[in-house]
C-alpha cells in the first residue's frame, strides 16, 4: 500500500466516523465533568444509566438497525427497501419505548425527581441510533453528520450550563440529554423528508419478523453473550471486591469508551458497502477492504491511547489517588483497542448472517475471560482484573480472523473461476 492510498484510507476513516468522534468526545467530557461535580452516588446512577443505554443500543442494532442496513443495501428496488424500513422502524420504536419505561421505573426507586427524563433520554438515544443506521444505509452520511453535530453542540452547551448552575445536576443533565437526542432525531427526519421514517404495526410487520427469526435469534444470542463478555467483569469485580475496587477500573474504561464507539460507528458505515459487494459476489474487493482497514484502525487506537495517557495526570480525580490508576489505564487501553482489529471480520460474519459463529466465539471468550478474572480476584489486587477482559478480546480477535480468512479466500477463488 503506497502513501497516497494510505492517506486516502485515513481521510475516509476520519470522514466516516467524524460524527461518532464528536459524540464520543462529548460523552467523555460529560463523564469527567460529572465525576468532579456530583456525589459518588449520583455519578454511579448516571454511569449505570449510560451502561443500560449502551446495552440497549446493542439490542436495537441486532433487532432492527443491522437487519435494516443489510436489507436496504442488498434490495433490488426502492419498494422492497421501503417495506423493510417500515418493519424495522416500527420494531425500533417499540424497543426504544420499552427500554425507556424500564429505565424510568428503575430510576423512580433511586430518585425523587427526574426519573422520567432519564427514561426518555435512553429511549430517544436508542431510536436515534436506529434512524442513523438506516440513513447510513441510504448513503446520507452528511445528513447524519449534521444531526450528530446538532446533538453534540446542544448537549454540550446544555450540560455546561447545568454544571455551572450547580443545582439538581443529575436530573437536569437527563433533561438536557433528552432534548439533545430529540433535536438530533428532528434534524434527521425533517431533512430526509423525501424518505420519512414510517411506522406501521400491521400483521405484515410481524410476519416479516417471523421469517427472519431463525437468523435474528442467533444475532440476539450473540449480542447477549457479547454483553456478558463486556459487562461480566464489572459485575464480578463489584460482587467480589466491592464497588470501591471497581471505581478506578470504571474511570479508566470511561476514558477509552470512544474507541469502542468509533469501532461500532465504523461497522455501521461499512455494512452497506460490504453488503452490496457480497450481494454482487465481488469478493475480490471485499478481501481488499479486509486487508486495508486494520492498519489505519490500529493507528487510530494507538494515537488515541497515547493522548489519553499523556492527559491522565490532568483528568485523574483526587479520589482515585493511590489506586495504580496509570497501570489500570494501560490495561484498559489494550482491552479497548483490540475490537478495532477485529471489526472487519465481525462485519463479514454479520453480513453473512453467521450469528451462530459469533455467539459460540463470544461464549468461549466470555468463559475464559471471566475465569481469569475470578482467579485474579482471589490471588492479586483487583486492579489486575482487566487482564481477564483483555484475554477475552484476544480470543475474539484471533477467532474472528481464523473463521473469516479461509472462507473469504475460498469465496475469492470460487468467484475467480466464474
Amino acid at each position: 500500500m503506497n502513501l497516497q492510498a494510505l492517506r486516502h484510507i485515513v481521510l475516509r476513516l476520519v470522514v466516516m466516523v467524524g460524527g461518532e468522534a464528536m459524540q464520543s468526545a462529548f460523552h467523555l467530557g460529560l463523564n469527567i465533568a460529572l465525576l468532579h461535580s456530583v456525589s459518588a452516588r449520583d455519578y454511579g446512577i448516571f454511569a449505570l444509566v449510560m451502561v443500560v443505554g449502551g446495552l440497549g443500543l446493542t439490542y436495537i442494532r441486532a433487532f432492527t438497525a443491522l437487519p435494516a442496513s443489510i436489507a436496504i443495501a442488498q434490495s433490488r428496488g426502492s419498494g422492497a427497501a421501503g417495506a423493510y424500513e417500515v418493519s424495522f422502524g416500527s420494531a425500533a420504536m417499540l424497543l426504544s419505548l420499552l427500554l425507556g419505561l424500564v429505565v424510568t421505573g428503575v430510576l423512580g426507586v433511586w430518585l425523587d425527581e427526574g426519573a422520567l427524563f432519564g427514561g426518555a433520554f435512553i429511549g430517544l438515544w436508542s431510536m436515534r441510533a436506529h434512524v442513523r443506521t438506516v440513513l447510513f444505509a441510504r448513503n446520507r452520511q452528511m445528513l447524519v453528520s449534521l444531526s450528530d453535530l446538532t446533538f453534540t453542540l446542544c448537549g454540550a452547551a446544555g450540560t455546561a450550563w447545568v454544571i455551572w448552575d450547580g443545582t439538581h445536576i443529575l436530573q437536569h443533565t437527563f433533561a438536557v440529554m433528552t432534548a439533545a437526542n430529540a433535536l438530533g432525531i428532528a434534524v434527521l427526519l425533517i431533512l430526509s423528508r423525501r424518505r420519512p421514517l414510517r411506522i406501521n404495526f400491521g400483521r405484515h410487520v410481524w410476519r416479516r419478523y417471523r421469517k427472519l427469526w431463525r437468523e435474528l435469534k442467533w444475532s440476539v444470542l450473540s449480542v447477549t453473550i457479547t454483553n456478558l463478555q463486556g459487562q461480566g467483569m464489572a459485575l464480578m469485580v463489584a460482587a467480589m471486591a466491592g464497588p470501591a475496587a471497581y471505581a478506578p477500573i470504571a474511570a479508566a474504561l470511561v476514558n477509552f469508551v470512544p474507541l469502542r464507539i468509533v469501532s461500532t460507528a465504523f461497522a455501521n458505515m461499512m455494512h452497506p458497502e460490504l453488503s452490496k459487494l457480497m450481494a454482487h459476489r465481488d469478493f475480490a474487493k471485499v478481501g481488499q477492504r479486509l486487508r486495508r482497514w486494520p492498519l489505519p484502525l490500529a493507528c487510530l487506537g494507538i494515537l488515541y491511547g497515547i493522548v489519553v495517557l499523556i492527559a491522565l495526570p490532568f483528568i485523574e480525580p483526587d479520589s482515585l489517588e493511590g489506586t495504580r490508576f496509570f497501570k489500570i489505564s494501560v490495561l484498559a487501553w489494550v482491552m479497548s483497542s483490540l475490537p478495532m482489529l477485529y471489526v472487519m471480520p465481525r462485519i463479514w460474519l454479520e453480513i453473512a448472517q453467521d450469528y451462530r459463529s459469533i455467539a459460540i466465539l463470544s461464549a468461549i471468550a466470555a468463559a475464559a475471560g471471566l475465569l481469569l478474572v475470578f482467579v485474579l480476584l482471589l490471588t492479586v489486587s483487583p486492579s489486575w482484573a482487566l487482564l481477564g477482559g483483555a484475554l477475552s478480546e484476544v480470543i475474539v480477535l484471533i477467532g474472528s480472523w481464523v473463521i473469516v480468512r479461509p472462507r473469504q479466500r475460498a469465496a475469492e477463488q470460487a468467484a475467480s473461476r466464474r
